[in-house]
């Protein structure tokens, strides 16, 4: 997944007012959900939803 694309998601979640803290936002720029999934479902990385990462269990949305 290209980074502007985790950057968009980033950008439309403090647009939303759902990040807030500026050192959430450094977190999220800094390490992309996308290391801790799959390589499978890498490509949805930026999605705002929960993802399956096996074992039925699942990453959480980026918004939680």
């Amino acid at each position: 997944m290209p980074t502007r694309d985790w950057e968009h998601l980033v950008q439309s979640l403090i647009a939303e007012g759902i990040l807030c803290s500026p050192r959430v936002i450094r977190a999220m720029r800094k390490v992309n959900r996308e290391l801790f999934l799959p390589d499978h479902m890498k490509i949805y990385s930026a999605v705002d939803s929960p993802l399956p990462i096996g074992e039925g269990q699942t990453v959480s949305a980026p918004h939680d």
